[in-house]
C-alpha cells in the first residue's frame, strides 16, 4: 500500500470539529408521532433480545450477513419510507430493479426468521418493517459499531414502488449528485457523510466501482489499483472486493482514512474526499471515531423514520414477503393459538 498520508489538523476542521461537538450534546432520541422506543415494552418484552441473540448465531457463521442487513434497511427505506416494501415478492418487484439486484436472498430469509421466531414468542404484532430496523441496527453493534436506541411501531406497507427504486443512490455519482439524492430525503451534508462510513463493512461486486478500474482512476492508490484490475479482469467478472480495505469485518472509521490515502473503493466513496463541502467531514471523521458514531446514529434514526406507517396504515405482515389476506391472517391466527392438554 502506499504510505499513508498524514491526517489534517487545521484551524478550519477545528472549527467543523466545534460545531459538530455543539451537536453532539444534543439528544438523538427524538421519535416521529406514532413510534416509541418504549413501543413494544408490554406486548412484546423480549422483542431486542430474540432478534439480537438470533444474529449473532447467524453471525457467528455467515458474518457477511452484517452487511447484507444493512444494504437492506437502506435500499427499503430510501425507497417509499421504512415500510418493509422492498421485502415484498413481486413480478416484478422492488428487487427486481436493477439497482436491488444485489440484494441477498440468504440475508432476506434471515429477516423472515426474525419474524417467525418473534411471532411465536408474542403473536403477529411486530411489523416486518420493524424487524429490518432491528437487524440493521443490530449489525452495526456486532460488527462493532455503535448501540443505536431506535424508535418502534413502524408498520408494513400494502404495496411497493419500482419508480422510486430507480431513484437509489449509485456507486457512480459525484458527491454533488449523491446530495442533491439525500436532500431530497431531507437528509443533510452531515448525514450523506456519516451514513456513507456505512461502506467500512462489506464488499462489492465487480461492476459497481468497475468504472475505475478501466480505464485506470488517476486518483486511486497505485496499489489498490493493481488489487482491483487482477481481481476484476473485466466488469462482468463475479468477483467482489472489499468496501474497506484496512478492516473489512469491523464497523470503525477506517474508511475515512482509506478516502485520504485515495483508497476508497466507489466513486461516490471517494470524491467524498475532493468536494469541498464534504472534504473537512471526512477528515473530521478520520480523526474521531467518537464522533462518527454519534453522527451515524443520529442519521441512522432519521433514516428509520422516513414515511413510516402508523396507526392504523398499513399492516402486520403474517409473512414478510406478501401482503396479508384472509388465508393468511387465518393462518397465522392458528399459529397463534395455545394447544391445551387433553
Amino acid at each position: 500500500m502506499a504510505k499513508p498520508s498524514s491526517l489534517p489538523s487545521s484551524y478550519s476542521l477545528f472549527l467543523i470539529s466545534s460545531m459538530l461537538f455543539t451537536s453532539f450534546l444534543v439528544s438523538s432520541e427524538a421519535e416521529v408521532n406514532g413510534l416509541s422506543f418504549s413501543f413494544y415494552s408490554q406486548t412484546c418484552p423480549n422483542l431486542e433480545t430474540i432478534v439480537i441473540n438470533h444474529l449473532k448465531k447467524v453471525f457467528k457463521q455467515a458474518h457477511w450477513q452484517a452487511p447484507a442487513l444493512l444494504v437492506i434497511f437502506f435500499h427499503d427505506c430510501f425507497v417509499q419510507g421504512c415500510d418493509g416494501s422492498l421485502l415484498l415478492d413481486g413480478n416484478p418487484g422492488e428487487r427486481d430493479e436493477p439497482l436491488n439486484r444485489g440484494i441477498n436472498h440468504k440475508a432476506l430469509q434471515t429477516i423472515d426468521d426474525l419474524r417467525e421466531l418473534v411471532q411465536r414468542d408474542c403473536g403477529r404484532i411486530v411489523s416486518c418493517a420493524d424487524i429490518t430496523v432491528l437487524a440493521a441496527r443490530d449489525a452495526i453493534f456486532l460488527s462493532g459499531g455503535p448501540y443505536i436506541k431506535v424508535p418502534l411501531g413502524r408498520r408494513d406497507s400494502l404495496n411497493f414502488s419500482i419508480e422510486e427504486a430507480n431513484n437509489l443512490p449509485l456507486p457512480y455519482n459525484t458527491t454533488n449528485v449523491t446530495l442533491k439524492t439525500f436532500a431530497s430525503k431531507n437528509l443533510d451534508v452531515t448525514d450523506v457523510v456519516a451514513l456513507a462510513g456505512a461502506h467500512t463493512i462489506g464488499h462489492a461486486h465487480c461492476h459497481t466501482f468497475y468504472n475505475r478500474v478501466s480505464p485506470p482512476d488517476p486518483n486511486m492508490d497505485k496499489t489498490l489499483a493493481k488489487l482491483l484490475n487482477s481481481t476484476c479482469p473485466t466488469t462482468y467478472s463475479r468477483n467482489t472486493f472489499h468496501l474497506d480495505i484496512r478492516t473489512p469485518k469491523v464497523f470503525d472509521n477506517k474508511y475515512y482514512i482509506n478516502l485520504i490515502n485515495h483508497q476508497g473503493l466507489f466513486t461516490s466513496d471517494q470524491d467524498l474526499y475532493a468536494d469541498n463541502r464534504t472534504k473537512g467531514l471526512v477528515e473530521t471523521f478520520a480523526l474521531d471515531q467518537t464522533l462518527f458514531f454519534q453522527k451515524f446514529m443520529d442519521a441512522f434514526i432519521k433514516m428509520s423514520q422516513l414515511n413510516v406507517l402508523t396507526g392504523n396504515n398499513g399492516e402486520i405482515r403474517a409473512k414478510c414477503n406478501v401482503i396479508n389476506d384472509e388465508r393468511s391472517i387465518v393462518a397465522s391466527m392458528v399459529d397463534d393459538i395455545v394447544q391445551l392438554p387433553n
